[in-house]
């Protein structure tokens, strides 16, 4: 492994930034609709889910910027990055726009009506931390071809095979984007004179993909990146960096199942989807996926057959690419 350019260590840097600006952003308060405070952090299992994101962001964007096996933290970044773009959409749409149409919305585990929306300082924090990591992408990608770091191909063999599953995992993804993690239940209700049983449909959050304006845009931009990338991370080289893409698909999904958990657990009005049940499901395949890459070795008689395959462990523990 050469040395480690400034670019990518300024990438790495604002990652680290971006995930404390993300933290922080957490307990303040997100958006005021309808004089109503809303807030990310309202008890310590909603503040544990917001973290998901900021902590692995912080620990990957500070290992990249000390110059620990870089393209890994690129392969996050860049991933991140190409992520948060809808993401950034969206809550450009949630703090400004969403008022043009009201609608019913889940914003911070609460359903509300977007009649009046104000923006508070854990939303502007909340879009300087995804700006951040936008940014910090841009770098990873500029400094990828710097950066070198190789390793003896171990993950090669089983590449088509994680492909494939990251596939079928990112469209699983897509699909599941597509419909509320936390939707509002069917009512049955029984006339008493007739016993006829009436299912009334009562309005609930509006899907990703039908929302307008920017939120569409978003909705769009989120899913193609979800898919795109979980095409792309599994042939990501070295092995390392394929892990560290695989991580950010991991996670972004994760971060979308748990925040539909914490929806239905927070409003009484919201019931947990299959949707978001896929969703965090799809996340824990991707975990699994990235712990795959990670600890992959090749068969026996492979080491036998081509002995310059060896365990790429460096000096503290963590396997790193020469």
């Amino acid at each position: 492994m050469g040395d480690v350019p400034v670019l990518a260590r300024v990438s790495g840097a604002l990652l680290l930034l971006a995930g404390l600006i993300g933290a922080v952003a957490v307990f303040p308060t997100y958006l005021v609709v309808g004089g109503r405070e809303l807030s990310l952090a309202t008890g310590p299992v909603d503040v544990l889910v917001a973290l998901v994101t900021p902590l692995v962001a912080i620990a990957v964007g500070a290992g990249l910027a000390l110059g620990r096996v870089p393209r890994f933290g690129l392969a996050y970044a860049a991933v991140a990055g190409a992520l948060a773009v809808g993401r950034l959409f969206i809550e450009l749409y949630q703090g400004t726009t969403s008022t043009a149409r009201p609608g019913v919305e889940v914003l911070a585990g609460d359903r509300v009506l977007t009649g009046s929306v104000q923006t508070a300082t854990g939303w502007t924090l909340g879009l300087v931390a995804l700006g951040l990591t936008v940014l910090a992408a841009v770098l990873a990608l500029l400094a990828w071809g710097r950066t070198v770091m190789e390793d003896a191909g171990e993950l090669d063999p089983g590449r088509p095979v994680l492909a494939g599953a990251a596939v079928l995992v990112g469209v699983g993804a897509v699909l599941c984007l597509a419909l509320p993690a936390a939707d509002v239940p069917d009512q049955l209700v029984t006339d008493p004179t007739t016993g006829l049983v009436t299912v009334v449909t009562e309005e609930g959050p509006r899907a990703l993909l039908e929302r307008p304006g920017l939120a569409l845009l978003g909705g769009l931009l989120l899913a193609g990146a979800v898919l795109l990338c979980a095409v792309v991370a599994p042939s990501l080289r070295p092995r390392l960096a394929a892990v560290g893409g695989l991580l950010a698909v991991a996670v972004a999904v994760l971060q979308a199942g748990l925040s539909g958990l914490r929806d239905a657990r927070h409003s009484a009005d919201l019931d947990w989807t299959l949707p978001g049940v896929g969703l965090l499901l799809l996340g824990l395949a991707a975990l699994a996926l990235t712990a795959l890459a990670w600890r992959w070795q090749p068969r026996e008689r492979e080491l036998r057959a081509d002995p310059r395959r060896v365990e790429d462990d460096d000096d503290h523990g963590w396997p790193t690419g020469r």
